[in-house]
C-alpha cells in the first residue's frame, strides 16, 4: 500500500512539472533613475519581483513552487515595476515612493517568504532610512 501511494505521489509530482510556467524578463524600457546607493538597495531587495530583471532561482523551475514564484513576480510587476518607472506619471511616481516607504517602514517588504531564500535582501536600518529619505525628497 505504501509503495502504491509513493508511486502515485511521484507520478503526480512528475506530472505537474509538465504544466508550463512563464518566466519572462521583458525588455527594460524606462528604468528608475536614482543614485547608486538607493538603486543598490532596491536591486537587492525589490528587483526580483518588481522589475524586468528577475533572477529566476532553481526552485522557480520546480512545481508547485514555480507557480507561486511566477505569480508573485507577475503580481509584483503589475503593482510596481522599476523597469517601467519613467513611464509612470509624476503623481504616480510620488504615490509609489510613498507606498515603498510605508511598506518598508512596516517591514512588509521584502516579503518574509522571499527573505527565507534570499537573506541578503533583508533591509538594514540604514537601508530603510536611506529609502525613506529618497521617498521624501524626490
Amino acid at each position: 500500500m505504501r509503495r502504491k501511494i509513493l508511486l502515485i505521489v511521484i507520478v503526480l509530482f512528475v506530472g505537474i512539472q509538465l504544466i508550463p510556467v512563464a518566466r519572462t524578463n521583458p525588455a527594460t524600457t524606462a528604468e528608475l533613475a536614482a543614485d547608486e546607493s538607493v538603486k543598490g538597495i532596491l536591486t537587492k531587495a525589490c528587483y526580483d519581483c518588481h522589475s524586468n530583471e528577475t533572477r529566476w532561482p532553481w526552485y522557480s523551475y520546480v512545481a508547485p513552487a514555480s507557480w507561486l514564484v511566477a505569480s508573485d513576480v507577475n503580481e509584483g510587476r503589475e503593482h510596481l515595476n522599476f523597469s517601467e518607472w519613467r513611464n509612470y506619471r509624476a503623481e504616480d511616481q510620488t504615490e509609489k515612493r510613498n507606498e515603498i516607504r510605508e511598506e518598508v517602514e512596516k517591514g512588509a517588504m521584502p516579503m518574509r517568504i522571499y527573505l527565507l531564500m534570499h537573506r541578503d535582501a533583508k533591509l538594514r536600518d540604514s537601508d530603510v532610512a536611506q529609502l525613506e529619505q529618497w521617498a521624501k525628497t524626490h
